[in-house]
């Protein structure tokens, strides 16, 4: 399994992106799948979730701002990130959990820096 995550950048205060993420070796629509963050010196944490029967959940901080989907013919998930703050400014990571099993599987971070 390998995800392959890109569109991370530089970004104004106020602005948007999107950051895609690809998988090969399995199936984004079969599985529970999600974006994280890790900003320097905290702790990973969950800022959008997407499950195989299509219900999503956001963190707080970013409710109403970003929005988690997936392509099922590219088999590729995508965080629409709008209205984004300094705050926001971390390295996000795609992630999806294996139905069934406690396997789980990570892409290589991509760096979002929000600054003017």
């Amino acid at each position: 399994v390998q995800l392959q995550a890109s569109g991370g950048g530089l970004v104004q205060p106020g602005g948007s992106l999107r950051l895609s993420c690809a998988a090969s070796g399995i199936l984004f629509s079969l599985n529970a799948v999600g974006w994280y963050r890790q900003a320097p010196g905290k702790q990973r944490e969950l800022v959008a979730g997407l499950t195989s029967g299509g219900a999503t959940n956001y963190a707080y901080s970013v409710k109403g701002r970003f929005t988690i989907s997936t392509d099922n013919a590219k088999n590729t998930v995508y965080l629409q990130m709008n209205s984004l703050k300094p705050e926001d400014t971390a390295v996000y990571y795609c992630n999806v959990k294996r139905r069934w099993t406690t396997d789980e599987y990570w892409g290589q971070g991509t760096l979002v820096t929000v600054s003017s």
